[in-house]
């Protein structure tokens, strides 16, 4: 029985394989910080930012002063997370960190942005994994419900509004809007 072009083109989940990947950590500490993250970070009722930035230094992260982090954030790896001084993380973003994600100083990430530093390779047949670390600098802002994607690198004070998908690097100084993100005009700090 030979196969038509369309049925070579479908994707077949059983020859995913990501065994290459390795997150860092053993089996244990990825474990135990699942658990941690459910209690301390996800849950809601833990407003107590103290405590989960000396849970991420527990764990790994490199996190500089003043940092703020609001309930229900949810954190892959805290080991693969540098955090500048008074980085503010609001309510619901996630940071799905497979590889490093770095954010600079004075850097908000409003209420549900995502940060994804993995995706998958829709051309092959296997849905290979894909990986891209994050870089957001210094005084950068997430809007709301704004996705950073794997690879991307956001310039010193540039903003991303509500809502919009940066899938290429963001400029300094700039403001990016939409999906996928374009500029829209230049930031100015008085």
């Amino acid at each position: 029985m030979s196969l038509n072009s369309e049925d070579q083109n479908k994707v077949n989940l059983n020859s995913y394989n990501n065994s290459w990947y390795q997150p860092g950590g053993s089996a244990i500490r990825r474990m135990l910080w699942y658990f941690i993250n459910v209690l301390f970070f996800l849950n809601p009722l833990n407003p107590f930012s103290t405590f989960k930035v000396w849970l991420l230094k527990l764990f790994g992260a490199q996190v500089g002063a003043g940092v703020i982090v609001k309930p229900g954030v949810n954190i892959k790896y805290p080991w693969l997370l540098q955090l500048g001084s008074h980085c503010w993380i609001g309510e619901n973003v996630w940071i799905d960190n497979l590889v490093l994600v770095s954010i600079g100083a004075h850097v908000t990430l409003s209420q549900g942005a995502m940060l994804l530093t993995g995706s998958h390779d829709y051309k092959k047949t296997s849905f290979d994994l894909v990986v891209g670390e994050i870089r957001i600098a210094e005084g950068a802002w997430i809007g709301a419900k704004a996705i950073v994607c794997p690879g991307v690198s956001c310039g010193t004070h540039s903003v991303l509004a509500a809502g919009s998908v940066a899938t290429s690097d963001l400029a300094p100084y700039t403001v990016y809007q939409g999906n996928p993100a374009t500029a829209k005009r230049k930031r100015v700090i008085s």
